[in-house]
């Protein structure tokens, strides 16, 4: 089983690939080779099978032809500039987020060995004048760039399947949060940084109300559902290959008390309250009331608490002092 990951250097790419790692095994094969592509040389973890890195520009078809084989059997598709900066740079945002997903799946049709490829889309496809609840048949409404790219993405993706280009499978991951590592571009950054950076001794803002809702996942169980995702049989997934990654909906101020449940009040207290017109404009287009049924019947699965995303953080990314 030769596995390619493109964005493994990537929060969500390396935590994949160290839990393949450790697993050893995915769709019940031994696992011979793994890659990890991005635009940089993204670190290598370790395991018993050849782990390899390869840089990767989306953007460029020749370069995505370099990393995906005839013997690719399974693609994580990851890479893509996030939220804030797709709506500052539309050029980057098409370049990387559209064309780049095009690319992948023009390669995956050349090579005509119909790979597994698994893309990870965005709840940024909901918004606007939709009715709630929404989930894995509701119409796509998105209200940024990087949710319309995602949407396109999602598209492709089911046609390609259909084709018998790939077997493909799209999930539309909630809010990864608690996120480590330094802020990124991501409008959604803040919902990570208010907890990350208190948890770490640090000063943060919050630039919405403490009422805001919006859906969320663990870091960990993203990736435990990811490694579900690639499991699936074609024949479970039917004509519509897209769905709804399970999460949990909780307020800012949710989020907060789960953290002091937790810690205690001190990390609460370096929070700083400061509004952000943009990042709010921003935010406040995306859709909370989200339900993932037909990702649950697969088997992939929501946090129990968002107590649990922090002690996950804790546990698994907390720098050490």
């Amino acid at each position: 089983m030769n596995i390619l990951i493109i964005g493994g250097g990537g929060v969500v790419g390396q935590k994949l690939a160290q839990s393949l790692a450790a697993e050893g095994r995915l769709r019940g094969r031994p696992i011979t080779r793994l890659t990890l592509a991005d635009i940089n040389d993204p670190p290598l973890v370790d395991a018993s099978f050849p782990v390899s890195a390869a840089r990767c520009d989306i953007a460029d078809a020749q370069s995505v032809a370099q990393v995906i084989t005839e013997d690719t059997d399974v693609i994580y598709l990851l890479a893509a500039i996030v939220s804030a900066h797709a709506e500052e740079d539309f050029d980057a945002g098409m370049a990387i987020n559209m064309f780049g997903t095009y690319h992948v799946l023009e390669r995956c049709r050349a090579l005509g060995t119909t790979p597994v490829l698994v893309f990870t889309s965005s709840i940024a496809i909901y918004g606007g004048d939709i009715p709630d609840p929404l989930g894995d048949h509701s119409y796509p409404n998105p209200q940024t760039s990087y949710g319309g790219q995602k949407a396109v993405g999602e598209i492709l993706i089911n046609d390609y399947s259909r084709k018998g280009f790939v077997d493909g499978r799209a999930f539309r991951l909630p809010t990864i949060s608690i996120r480590p590592g330094k802020p990124n571009r991501a409008a959604s950054g803040f919902m990570s940084s208010i907890l990350r950076e208190p948890l770490n001794g640090q000063t943060a803002v919050c630039p919405v109300e403490p009422d805001f809702l919006h859906y969320y996942l663990s870091p960990r169980r993203c990736v435990e559902n990811l490694v579900k995702a690639a499991n699936l049989d074609a024949a479970d997934l039917g004509g519509n290959r897209v769905m709804q990654m399970p999460g949990r909906t909780w307020s800012i101020s949710q989020l907060i008390d789960a953290m002091t449940a937790v810690v205690g009040d001190g990390p609460a207290k370096l929070i700083k309250w400061e509004a952000q017109p943009d990042i709010k404009r921003i935010v406040s287009g995306w859709k909370w009331d989200i339900h993932a049924e037909r990702a649950e019947a697969l088997g992939l699965k929501s946090d129990e608490s968002f107590e649990d995303n922090v002690r996950y953080y804790l546990e698994d990314d907390k720098p050490a002092v």
